[in-house]
């Protein structure tokens, strides 16, 4: 009865009890072509022994010697070790929402802390206690837009990333809220200015940038402010790679800032879960998704935290809540507060320097070989880069996995005017050795060629 268990006598009880005669009756009202009328073809029941070997034998194919030059949205940082032996503890593995305060002090002190940090590294007055993700926090911070003005457009970057972009869409399509997108210089890699400020009218709600940008390059945060504020916009400004505010002047100027804390010692685990979070100034504090916690005293003056603001319809009232599903993903924030607690402001500065001078070196030295080309130089970027090849991307990227090594995405599948070019990022994971290897294997094609 481990995995079934409810016994066939008592399923025939509940069929009873809801007036049904069979399994076949309760699912009556799908159309019989959808129903699936045979058993699943699928493997014989194993033992548990066995399912440990198999997984074994199957976690052996994994590439974990590869060196990567992956970024794009979800990037290889080292993790300390203290990270899961502390979040392993029974007192954070297990906890729920913290509905009662009374018993949840260490849960509320520590995403206090979390949010306490976030609006040091943002520049902003307030963060919220998490959010699913970078993609989820972008696009709820559009809606935030929404509520705080009233009006029902947006303007968004191509540079924004793609898959956030989709996920916006989404959103978008539900609310009926037209979004225009707005291209980038062909030279600097930065969003269009002209072309912003000819979109921006007095119906714009937001104004959507990510700084780094999709392609690694620093926008110029206080210009599109300009544009935007002008109108009574507001300017929210999405962060994919955390690190980068180790170095990055903070965007002080946006409302809104909307950020993926992966970076802050959160494995990549094929995706997910990460950690988003949304920051803003403390005037829009009562439209922002999700809850915060606040700190208090008790009636004998000791310190105390509290649930200060819950604004999910799971807390208050369906017509005044500010979104559905924003759940803190108190785990992972937990992860990115132990992260920054263990590096400090001195560690996370160094930490960027060391990528911005790894993705130096790594743009340098693979644009100096033939037939390669570093696109968008005349703008400053963090550890992310854009490679054009004579050669298709599909060639050296066979080449490099047969050396063990994963280069750069191939950017044609969202920018089809970006052909052969590619994103690559250098962590301070990369070696240097991995970028001269890297390096010889791109410029052995022209002997291939011949």
């Amino acid at each position: 009865m481990r995995y079934l268990p409810k016994s066939p006598a008592e399923r025939e009880a509940m069929l009873a009890e809801i007036g049904a005669a069979s399994i076949d009756d309760l699912f009556a009202v799908i159309p019989a072509e959808h129903r699936l009328k045979h058993d699943l073809n699928v493997p014989r029941a194993h033992a548990e022994s066995e399912i440990i070997d198999y997984f074994r034998a199957a976690g052996t194919k994994n590439a974990t010697d590869y060196a990567s030059f992956l970024g794009a949205g979800a990037y290889r940082h080292y993790r300390p070790v203290i990270i899961d032996s502390l979040i392993q503890r029974g007192e954070f593995l297990t906890s729920y929402t913290p509905y009662q305060a009374e018993i949840s002090q260490g849960t509320l002190q520590a995403i206090f802390e979390f949010q306490t940090m976030i609006a040091e590294l943002t520049g902003m007055d307030v963060a919220n206690a998490s959010m699913y993700d970078g993609s989820t926090g972008a696009a709820e911070a559009v809606m935030m837009a929404v509520r705080v003005t009233g009006r029902h457009k947006a303007v968004v970057a191509s540079t924004v990333h793609p898959e956030y972009r989709e996920v916006l869409a989404t959103y978008a399509k539900h609310q009926g809220l037209p979004t225009a997108l707005i291209g980038y210089d062909a030279e600097t890699g930065r969003l269009d200015l002209a072309a912003l400020e000819a979109k921006v009218t007095e119906e714009t709600a937001a104004v959507l940038v990510q700084s780094p940008n999709f392609f690694g390059v620093i926008e110029d945060i206080p210009a599109i402010a300009a544009i935007a504020h002008a109108k009574r916009a507001l300017l929210i400004v999405s962060i994919a790679e955390a690190i980068s505010l180790g170095v990055v002047r903070p965007p002080v100027e946006a409302d809104i800032v909307s950020m993926e804390a992966q970076s802050f010692g959160v494995a990549l685990s094929y995706g997910g879960p990460f950690c988003g979070v949304i920051a803003a100034k403390e005037q829009f504090v009562r439209q922002m998704p999700g809850r915060l916690v606040g700190q208090t005293v008790d009636s004998t003056g000791y310190r105390g935290f509290v649930l200060t603001l819950s604004t999910r319809e799971q807390h208050i009232r369906r017509e005044k809540a500010t979104s559905n599903i924003c759940t803190n993903q108190a785990l992972v924030a937990l992860m990115a507060t132990i992260f920054l607690s263990v590096y400090g402001k001195e560690g996370i500065r160094e930490l960027a320097e060391h990528n911005l001078a790894k993705a130096n070196y790594a743009a340098q030295t693979l644009s100096a070989q033939p037939g390669a080309k570093l696109l968008f130089k005349g703008a400053p970027r963090f550890h992310e880069f854009v490679l054009q090849t004579e050669e298709a991307p599909a060639a050296w990227s066979q080449r490099l996995l047969d050396n063990k090594i994963v280069g750069g995405i191939d950017l044609s599948r969202w920018y089809p005017e970006l052909q052969n070019c590619t994103l690559w990022c250098a962590t301070e994971i990369v070696t240097r050795a991995n970028i001269d290897t890297a390096a010889k294997v791109l410029a052995a094609w022209p002997v291939e060629a011949l």
